[in-house]
């Protein structure tokens, strides 16, 4: 076993090569179910507050066993495994630096990818191709065209997946796109999505000296590299640059275009999703975009879009209003208490609006609704978003946000940014899945990930 584990990191580590061609299940037994004691082995890659957050759920599911934690940055991981050692009151949580060695282990079933958004496709498909089922964490990634290998090696090898979007697995979001398929608003006819933004992150990045405003002006400034942090493996697909304090931090995974698409997909893929989820509409998405927005405007670090206004239109009609908070403000208070996120479906008959903490409806009496055999129901988890993929796991069956979903809902994202970017109207074709008549906006959709890396097909 060891001279074929040997062998197998040493084909994966050379060049960026892509792991071998294992189906999903491999370590699982003949009846469908994880081994072993009927425990699904569970492991962190990205031990960072949110990874941390989501790897604390998964401690306190009794069908799952953490059993690796996996960051650059040394004092994380070794951070996440003392903290998994700590709950089972045991030791044998092991951290690995290099997620390549974590991923050839044949005992571990699935994996949780925490990084910053450009990991997160290339991670996803090492780990598919590895024979493991993947939790992936919103948004999607920084490029379609990645996105669109991932989803089609998720539907090759048959592997669970699950998008972070968490809102579907809280029940009054699920009752709230419910009132919306069951006809209660009526045919609907518009709908408002909005979220936070740069413009309101951390005291807003046009006020002077906020704390987003100072780490922008302030993140050009090269600074040596933590001891305990691998740079080069840090920065993987993304291009080389000088290390910089602010841009290894989170506001710089955030907010710098080298890392991410900027809160429009970070913050936004949570309401999109969810409008999404609503219209039942996981398998498409609007025809066209048209917008305005603003980046920063004094010389610093971060250069993704600070504010949003974005008008989309789905081939049905329906019209979908697309905004950061700072835009959305003044509109959505018209009506109802004002929230930093939340989506509102507008429709003959009335509205419903919900947000983490609240729905809301233009009838009251609305909310009362029980609904009878006849009517739709959506997915219901069976606990939180971590609960469904840990029981999809074991069961084989769809998670609650599949890769359909996330495909579809990250490219509303990335065609209202590049909306934005050209000042254009875009045009979309959701059969044939490619813009139209726009070369330039196609440019948008891709990236050249840094050698030896690669994202392509098998």
């Amino acid at each position: 076993m060891a001279t074929n584990r040997r062998s197998f990191l040493k084909a994966v580590i050379a060049a960026g090569a892509m792991p071998s061609l294992i189906p999903a299940g491999v370590v699982r037994a003949q009846d469908g179910k994880p081994t072993p004691s009927n425990k699904v082995t569970f492991a962190l890659i990205g031990s960072g507050s949110m990874g941390t957050s989501g790897m604390k759920t998964v401690l306190n599911n009794q069908d799952a066993q953490v059993i690796a934690t996996c960051d650059v940055f040394k004092s994380r991981r070794e951070n996440g495994a003392k903290l998994v050692d700590d709950t089972y009151k045991t030791q044998g949580c092991l951290a690995y630096g290099d997620f390549r060695e974590l991923l050839a282990r044949k005992d571990l079933d699935c994996v949780e990818i925490a990084t910053g958004d450009y990991w997160h496709v290339p991670l996803a498909l090492y780990a598919v191709r590895a024979g493991k089922d993947v939790y992936v964490e919103k948004p999607l990634g920084v490029a379609m065209q990645w996105a669109w290998v991932l989803r089609e090696e998720i539907n090759k090898r048959k592997a669970v997946f699950q998008f972070g979007t968490w809102q579907r697995s809280v029940g009054h979001f699920r009752k709230a796109c419910e009132l919306v398929q069951n006809g209660v608003i009526g045919k609907v006819q518009r709908v408002e999505a909005w979220s936070h933004g740069m413009g309101s992150d951390v005291g807003g990045i046009f006020n002077e000296g906020s704390a987003i405003r100072n780490f922008h002006i302030n993140g050009l400034k090269p600074s040596p590299v933590p001891e305990d942090l691998d740079y080069n493996m840090w920065q993987g697909p993304a291009p080389a640059r000088v290390h910089t304090d602010v841009r290894t931090m989170t506001h710089g995974i955030w907010h710098v275009s080298d890392y991410a698409l900027g809160f429009i997909a970070g913050w936004g893929i949570h309401s999109i999703d969810i409008v999404q989820w609503g219209l039942g509409v996981d398998h498409s998405a609007p025809v066209s975009y048209q917008g305005s927005g603003r980046f920063p405007d004094v010389r610093g670090l971060f250069d993704t879009l600070a504010t949003w206004d974005v008008q989309c239109k789905y081939e049905s009609g329906v019209e979908l209003h697309f905004m950061d908070w700072l835009t959305a403000k003044p509109i959505v208070e018209k009506y109802r208490p004002e929230c930093d996120h939340g989506i509102t479906f507008f429709g003959e008959k009335g509205w419903v609006s919900v947000d983490r903490g609240s729905l809301r409806t233009s009838d009251k009496e609305w909310q009362k609704i029980q609904w009878g055999e006849k009517d739709i129901k959506l997915y219901a988890s069976k606990g939180n978003q971590w609960d469904n993929f840990i029981e999809c796991v074991k069961t084989r069956e769809p998670t609650v946000n599949p890769i359909g979903s996330a495909v579809n809902g990250d490219l509303i994202c990335h065609l209202s940014d590049s909306a934005v970017r050209t000042g254009r109207e875009i045009k979309w074709d959701p059969k044939a899945e490619r813009i139209i008549g726009d070369k330039e906006a196609e440019l948008f959709l891709d990236r050249t990930p840094r050698a030896p890396w690669k994202v392509e097909k098998a």
